[in-house]
């Protein structure tokens, strides 16, 4: 069996992580705050000091951080994945980067003869315990098909998207989407609000019909009792947004709406609240319409 290396231990990583050791998979671990990788440890997986010894130790590599910086900090960067990395490891880059970044990193450990794969997820951090991601990837189809086990433990849907590149740019599509789809919730839920509607009951109609989604069936009710745990936080969605704004704006694409969102979603920021759920969103809405859902 693979040994596995895995960097990047926050809300993701670590449930991810962790399936890959029930699985059976021996672990080496990395995180740069050193007592995320307490609880891994004490379930059998082995520490290391630095991107580079996480590598020197495995056979495939999984990257699990916050932005394109991160991820050229721990695999390019001093004591990074790339200075450990002999012919024929894999990284697997589950973070979410600009597709740009991640085609420039794959070239560069292509010349030490090392595949990587950007393999962004969805579906958040209950995705993430219970192994139900939907997983995008790009890179050489070979290696995807060689790390399709690992995929699998972590995800129900694992769609293999084309070359280097290909898995960050869908995920790029999906957030614009998501983005949008929490800003409806949102519009939907104060308008009925004001129409004196039952919230709850008005869940239970439109999450039968077209207007469902996982936006709607999972952030609704949590929108309405005003809990903005983070599955998923208003600072990376910002990011997210913002990658997509960048790619389209080098494609010459309009995307109105979404430049809309993240001025939204940058007014929940600007209340010093990035670190809770993008279902936070309800709070810059409940201003602009000058009402609270919950009351």
């Amino acid at each position: 069996m693979k040994r596995i290396g895995f960097i990047g231990l926050g809300l993701m990583g670590k449930p991810m992580a962790l399936n890959l050791m029930k699985a059976g998979y021996k672990l080496c671990v990395y995180n740069r705050t050193r007592s995320k990788m307490e609880d891994l440890v004490a379930e059998g997986a082995i520490p290391t000091s630095s991107p580079k010894e996480v590598t020197e130790k495995s056979d495939i590599i999984i990257t699990m951080v916050s932005d394109s910086p991160d991820v050229q900090e721990v695999v390019l960067g001093p004591l990074g994945v790339i200075e450990g990395c002999k012919k024929g490891k894999i990284l697997i880059d589950m973070s979410t980067i600009s597709p740009k970044t991640s085609k420039s990193i794959s070239k560069k450990l292509m010349e030490k003869e090392v595949q990587m794969l950007d393999a962004p997820v969805s579906g958040g951090t209950i995705g993430a315990r219970e192994g139900r991601l939907t997983i995008m990837v790009g890179g050489l189809k070979e290696t995807f098909e060689k790390c399709l086990p690992i995929f699998k433990i972590l995800g129900t849907r694992v769609v293999y998207m084309g070359g280097s590149g290909m898995g960050q740019a869908t995920k790029l599509c999906n957030q614009v989407i998501c983005a949008i789809n929490i800003q409806s919730v949102c519009e939907g839920l104060l308008l009925g609000k004001k129409l004196n509607l039952n919230l709850e009951k008005l869940l239970e109609v439109v999450t039968g019909g077209a207007a469902n989604s996982w936006m709607l069936t999972n952030l609704g009710p949590k929108m309405i009792i005003r809990n903005f745990q983070p599955g998923f936080k208003i600072s990376h969605q910002i990011k997210d947004v913002r990658l997509a704004l960048s790619t389209g704006a080098e494609l010459e694409l309009p995307l109105p709406c979404t430049a809309l969102v993240q001025q939204f979603l940058r007014s929940v920021e600007a209340e010093n609240m990035g670190d809770k759920g993008t279902q936070a969103l309800i709070i810059t809405m409940e201003k602009l319409a000058q009402t609270q859902i919950l009351e």
